[in-house]
C-alpha cells in the first residue's frame, strides 16, 4: 500500500517484477533431454551489460542469484516496498537458432515459475504469472498455451521485443488467436541473454549501453504500428498487448504521425478500416519505466491524459534490475489517474480484485 498524508492509502500492483533460476545448473533440471546438455547463453551473457552492474543493490542477499528466491523476493517486494500484488515475467535467453530449443528453455522457465513461484511459496498467493512462449515456434506455443491457460494465478502470456518479424503478420496469429481464447493478454518484454536477434535500431548496432537501452524499448513502435495495419486488432477485438518496457512516452508522437499518413490511405487497408489512433484503447497498455515520461512537473498530469495513456499505462519496479523503480506519482496527476498507474489499470486487465487481495494479507 502507498500511504498519503492524509491517512488514505492507495494498493499497489508491480506490474513487472523479473525472476531468474537459481543458475545454469538450476535451470537444466527443469529441461529434459535432447535439450538438458545443448549449449546457450547464460544470464551474464549480454552484449550490453550495465556499466554499474545488472541489479539493484541488496537483491542478491546471502549469494543468491537476484529474483531467484520467492521468499526473499516476497520478503523485499510486500514486506519491504508496500507491493500488494507482483506480476512476474520469467527471464529466459533471447532467439535460439532452433527454434525447438527455444521453446524447451521457455517451457524450462514455465515449469520453474509456476512450481516455485505460484504454488508453493508462503507468498505465491500475492504472485501472478507470465508464461513464456516462443512465437518462432507457433506449434510449441500453443503447447504451452494450452497447458497453463486454466493456472488460476497465470495472467498473461509472454515473448521477446527481438523478433525475426513483426508481430502483425499473419504467422503470428494463431498464437494471438489462443491468447482471445484463453483471456491472456500478450506481454512484450526485452529478452536477457544473446541470442540470435537482429540490431537493436533498424540502422545497426550501438557501441554504447546507453545508446542500446535508450532507443531498443521504442522497438514496440514497429510491432505495434504493424499490428494496427495488418488489421489484428479489427479481426482479434478483444486481443490485448503489454509493452512491458516502457518507453510510452514515444505513443503520443507516433500514433499521431500514423494517424497522419493512415487518414487518406485507408481505402488501402480495408481489413483495417478506422484511423490507427482508434485501436488503441483497450488494446495497448504499457509499464511505465523509472525514466519514461516528464516526472515530476506541472504539466505532467496532462502529458500522462495525452492519447489516453493514462488508461494504459501500469506501475512497475523492474526488481531487481538496476534500474529498480520506486513507486512516485507526480503531484499534478489526478485522483483517478494516479489510482490507475498504481493499481486500477492491471487489476482491470488482469482480473485482481485487489480489495480481496489486501483483505487477504
Amino acid at each position: 500500500m502507498m500511504q498519503h498524508p492524509d491517512g488514505t492509502r492507495t494498493p499497489v500492483i508491480d506490474a513487472s517484477v523479473h525472476i531468474f533460476s537459481k543458475s545454469n545448473k538450476d535451470l537444466r533440471s527443469f529441461l529434459r533431454e535432447p535439450f538438458k546438455s545443448r549449449g546457450f547463453p547464460d544470464y551474464e551473457m549480454d552484449w550490453y551489460g550495465a556499466p554499474g552492474g545488472e541489479y539493484a543493490p541488496g537483491t542478491d542477499a546471502d549469494g543468491r542469484y537476484p529474483g531467484s528466491d520467492p521468499e526473499f523476493v516476497g520478503s523485499q517486494l510486500f514486506e519491504e516496498r508496500g507491493v500488494d500484488v507482483a506480476i512476474l515475467h520469467p527471464m529466459t535467453r533471447g532467439i535460439m537458432p532452433d527454434r525447438h530449443l527455444g521453446t524447451a528453455i521457455a517451457a524450462a522457465h514455465n515449469e520453474m515459475m509456476v512450481t516455485r513461484w505460484l504454488d508453493n511459496n508462503s507468498y505465491a498467493d500475492r504472485f501472478r504469472g507470465t508464461i513464456r512462449v516462443n512465437p518462432d515456434d507457433v506449434a510449441g506455443a500453443l503447447r504451452e498455451i494450452r497447458k497453463y491457460a486454466d493456472h488460476p494465478r497465470v495472467v498473461q502470456i509472454g515473448i521477446p521485443l527481438q523478433s525475426r518479424e513483426l508481430y502483425g503478420k499473419p504467422q503470428y496469429w494463431p498464437i494471438w488467436e489462443a491468447a482471445v481464447e484463453t483471456g491472456l493478454p500478450v506481454a512484450v518484454h526485452i529478452e536477457v541473454g544473446a541470442g540470435v536477434q537482429f540490431a537493436p535500431t533498424p540502422s545497426g548496432v550501438p557501441r554504447t549501453y546507453e545508446n542500446y537501452v535508450g532507443f531498443m524499448a521504442l522497438n514496440y513502435i514497429y510491432h505495434l504500428m504493424n499490428l494496427i495495419v495488418e488489421g489484428v486488432f479489427e479481426r482479434l477485438p478483444d486481443l490485448k498487448f503489454v509493452w512491458a518496457d516502457g518507453a510510452a512516452d514515444l505513443l503520443t508522437p507516433f500514433i499521431w504521425r500514423m494517424d497522419c499518413f493512415g487518414r487518406p490511405h485507408l481505402e488501402q487497408t480495408p481489413w483495417a478500416p478506422r484511423i490507427p489512433s482508434d485501436y488503441l484503447p483497450g488494446h495497448t497498455y504499457f509499464v511505465q519505466g523509472v525514466f519514461d515520461g516528464p516526472g515530476d512537473v506541472d504539466y505532467a498530469g496532462e502529458w500522462f491524459g495525452f492519447t489516453g495513456k493514462d488508461k494504459m499505462v501500469m506501475y512497475g519496479s523492474s526488481y531487481p534490475h538496476w534500474q529498480l523503480n520506486d513507486l512516485r506519482v507526480p503531484s499534478s496527476y489526478s485522483e483517478e489517474q494516479r489510482d490507475r498507474l498504481c493499481w486500477r489499470n492491471a487489476a482491470e486487465l488482469y482480473g485482481i480484485d485487489v480489495a480481496a487481495e489486501v483483505g487477504a494479507q
